[in-house]
């Protein structure tokens, strides 16, 4: 029996994990890699810390775990993979099985045959279509090229202003990258909030934190690039404001690269990826495809979309290699869309569905909370978390999770993710069995306690309210009893300033006479995270108040302007 024939296009991520899945299940394959760019494996969600500093030797996006730079020599030499750089497939006959191709640098055309095609061709970064888009100063930060561009510039440290066009992951890591170069930055988004994955009052807390490194400019689009002698000198925007700058950073996000796939006929979704079955395979015998160039099922929903992830093509791209040799014996079942960034000393992630995005897709019988608690205690230098969870308010199940803070965001949202891919519930989260010691978590993990705040909402235990609901009342002149029941040094340093009165949770049982006698009369309650707010609404509940609410995630989770 003949050696199979394995064609991969596209070396960046899923591409080369194919190849390598390949090879380890096959050695006598005849394997074959096709790189547009002259990088081979890129660590491309690593180009904004390369940027901003955080390591200098350019090799480090390119090296395997052991530090070996991923070259052609290295993929031949540890695996048999014949890798060919700076060449485009130009075409594919799918009859014939034959992929034909150019080499960018000398011209020289070719073909390979395959029996097994796998498309890794990526995306591309989206471009506002106006005017000046296309002048020096003007970059993305989608290629080592862009990275090596944008390094030149930190390093040189001649440009002093730079607007970022987008608010998303890229778009707030490299203006973290860029204000580490000591570039005074200004962000321009379209939308009402940065970080859409985020619910709004998330948002706003990580805006509100990013002001103090940059100046942030949302719903306002850019209308042109304005530049002298073809370089840049400003950005206009659409209400007409023009910010000077001498740089440009464009992170609108990225559109998936099909044009080949649909040249040879592989069906294009919705979303503008690939179809793909759970096998990887498309409509097309034979060809997979893999990687921020495809479209998924979202496992929560059902609906298909487009989640250009790393780890995701890596996973991808293992699932493909594998069927190519072994037929289709592996699945990649979906996605629920993790993701987190890094945004200056905050951790930004989310898992799961987002409240908006449930009720885009139709979900409406849930439930959501925030808990604002450390990670681990104030003796081992805790940090704070917010977190926003969302459960289905009949099955209980979990649906999604977002946290935000200078604390272990990463492992909160490891958690979550695991608790929905496995289906868990509200009251199976309450119970965990999670590590503790105090270097690492409080004695109920930060988790769990937002699980407990989820489970006594849910029994009827506990009436909250959030900090937008809250504003909107207040806007509306609503008349309520504001309760704070912190301590008096606490109210001095920083509070709401709402009109709240204060009285100490140790003192309210006491001074419980002092209220208003009207039990009707609607009470909000909160201190610094609202844990004592929750205890106050127990003890006024008992005195016969009967419309209590407890602000979720008290001061720590309020976006708003604070007193002091």
């Amino acid at each position: 029996m003949a050696n199979k024939r394995i064609v991969v296009i596209g070396g960046s991520a899923a591409g080369p994990k194919a190849a390598s899945r390949a090879r380890r299940l096959d050695e006598n394959a005849q394997i074959t890699l096709i790189q547009k760019s002259a990088d081979l494996s890129m660590a491309s969600c690593g180009y904004p810390y390369y940027v901003g500093g955080f390591f200098d030797d350019r090799d480090q996006l390119l090296c395997s775990p052991a530090g070996v730079v991923r070259d052609s020599r290295f993929f031949w030499n540890a695996k048999k993979i014949e890798t060919m750089v700076r060449t485009e497939v130009v075409s594919v006959d799918t009859k014939r099985k034959e992929v034909s191709f150019v080499n960018l640098v000398t011209g020289e055309k070719g073909s390979l045959p395959y029996d097994k095609l796998i498309i890794a061709t990526g995306a591309v970064p989206r471009k506002p279509p106006v005017p000046g888009v296309d002048l020096d100063g003007i970059s993305t930060l989608q290629s080592m090229q862009d990275a090596d561009f944008l390094r030149k510039v930190k390093d040189e440290g001649k440009i002093k202003k730079a607007v970022v066009v987008g608010g998303g992951l890229i778009g707030i890591e490299t203006c973290e990258a860029l204000h580490l170069a000591g570039i005074e930055i200004t962000i321009v988004e379209m939308l009402p909030q940065l970080l859409t994955f985020l619910d709004l009052q998330m948002a706003k807390i990580v805006q509100n934190y990013v002001q103090t490194k940059a100046n942030v400019i949302l719903e306002n689009g850019v209308s042109a690039f304005i530049g002298e002698d073809g370089k840049l000198k400003a950005v206009k925007l659409q209400n007409g404001t023009e910010i000077p700058c001498e740089l440009a950073v464009i992170a609108i996000g990225v559109i998936p690269n099909v044009g080949l796939a649909r040249e040879i006929g592989v069906n294009i979704g919705k979303t503008g990826g690939i179809i793909v079955d759970e096998h990887m395979q498309t409509n097309i015998e034979d060809v997979y495809a893999v990687g921020d160039c495809v479209e998924m099922k979202n496992l929560i929903t059902g609906y298909p979309v487009h989640a250009p992830y790393g780890d995701l093509a890596n996973l991808q791209g293992r699932v493909a290699g594998e069927n190519a040799i072994m037929g289709n014996v592996k699945r990649f079942p979906g996605t629920i869309q993790t993701g987190i960034c890094k945004v200056f000393d905050y951790g930004v992630g989310a898992t799961g569905l987002s409240e908006q995005n449930a009720i885009r897709n139709g979900i409406t019988n849930f439930e959501t909370v925030f808990n604002a608690s450390l990670d681990k205690p104030g003796f081992m230098q805790g940090n704070l978390l917010i977190t926003k969870l969302v459960a289905d308010k009949n099955s209980r199940k979990i649906l999604g999770a977002q946290v935000i803070g200078p604390g272990d965001v990463s492992k909160q949202v490891a958690i979550w993710a695991m608790a929905i891919k496995g289906g868990l519930t509200v009251d199976e989260m309450v119970n965990a069995d999670l590590p503790y010691a105090p270097p690492y978590s409080l004695a109920i993990d930060h988790s769990i306690a937002t699980a407990h705040i989820m489970q006594n909402k849910l029994d009827g235990l506990l009436k909250s309210i959030n900090a937008l609901e809250f504003k909107e009342r207040l806007d509306k002149g609503e008349k309520m009893l504001l309760l704070d029941v912190r301590n008096p040094d606490e109210f001095e340093a920083i509070r709401l300033g709402v009109g709240e009165v204060l009285i100490p949770l140790g003192q309210l049982r006491n001074r419980i006479n002092e209220l208003p006698a009207d039990k009707d009369m609607p009470v909000v309650t909160w201190c610094k995270i609202s844990l004592r707010g929750y205890e106050a609404s127990i003890i006024l509940k008992a005195n016969g108040y009967k419309n209590v609410q407890v602000l979720e995630g008290g001061i720590m989770a309020w976006p708003f302007a604070r007193e002091k």
